[in-house]
Parts: structure tokens; C-alpha cells; sequence
């Protein structure tokens, strides 16, 4: 190989390894906090289908209206209709000694059509609760958010 090539491959080697030392040293809260916005902004990008990727087999939502929505319950629900968005913000995040377990905290923003076909948002808090899967992966154990006042108005 000439000299350039091998350059490059080295190069490209050192920024792949950089890349996966940099991912794994992430620990603790802020592993929840990139957890918790790789979720949000997955589910941004890809609405319902993306929000039930990030749950545990055994997850469950706790429904603001009463009752819990298991991950099977979750697949049977339609998609989202066209406009409605859901975005969140952790603004607190902590991790169990063990490092297998942890939960997220923070605020959200439902947007959907009302009845009248206008785009409404309504706001709320959330809690995530993580836990570290058999296969290394982190998911979401249970999900649970309440509403709130729009912060700009207070209704």
C-alpha cells in the first residue's frame, strides 16, 4: 500500500476507536441524560413506531387517565395522526449503585389535532425509568407523565 492509503486507514482506525472509548465512558447520569435524548429525538424523527423501540419487553406506560399500557398494548395503538408531535427534556437524572438501573425526570410537549382539526399543545412532566437489559442495552422499564399548565399562560 502506498503511504497515503495507509494514512487514511490509520486515521480513520484512531477516530472509530476515539468514537467507541468516548461512547462507553459515558456512565451514570449522563448516560441516562444521552439516553433519554436519543430517545426523544428518535421519537421526533419517527413518532409512535420510534417510541415503542426504546421499551422493554416487559415495559409499561402508566396512562395519565388510569391504567397501564403494556408493550403489547402499546403495538396495538394506530399511529400517530399526521401533525402530532411529542417532545420532552430531562432536566434530572440518576443512576442506582449497581449501574443497572436509573430514571429521568422532566418536561414535555404533546402536540395534536383537536376536534376542530387545530394544532393544540399540551404540556406536562414525565419520569422514565431505565433498566439495563440482559444484552447491555438500556430500555424503558415504565414511562409516566402527567399534565401541566402551558408555562407561558398558567392554564
Amino acid at each position: 500500500m502506498n503511504r497515503i492509503t495507509v494514512a487514511v486507514l490509520l486515521t480513520l482506525f484512531l477516530a472509530v476507536t476515539s468514537f467507541a472509548a468516548k461512547q462507553k465512558s459515558v456512565q451514570g447520569a449522563d448516560l441516562l441524560f444521552r439516553l433519554e435524548s436519543d430517545f426523544a429525538a428518535d421519537v421526533a424523527q419517527h413518532g409512535h413506531d420510534a417510541f415503542l423501540t426504546h421499551f422493554a419487553e416487559d415495559g409499561v406506560e402508566i396512562v395519565e387517565a388510569g391504567g397501564i399500557d403494556t408493550k403489547e398494548d402499546m403495538r396495538k395503538q394506530p399511529a400517530w395522526p399526521e401533525g402530532t408531535t411529542l417532545t420532552w427534556t430531562p432536566v434530572k437524572a440518576e443512576m442506582s449503585k449497581s449501574g443497572d438501573l436509573g430514571f429521568t425526570y422532566g418536561n414535555y410537549v404533546f402536540t395534536a389535532k383537536n376536534k376542530d382539526g387545530k394544532l393544540v399543545a399540551s404540556y406536562g412532566k414525565y419520569t422514565s425509568i431505565w433498566k439495563k437489559q440482559k444484552d447491555g442495552q438500556w430500555k424503558v422499564l415504565v414511562d409516566m407523565g402527567n399534565d401541566s399548565p402551558d408555562p407561558k399562560t398558567g392554564k
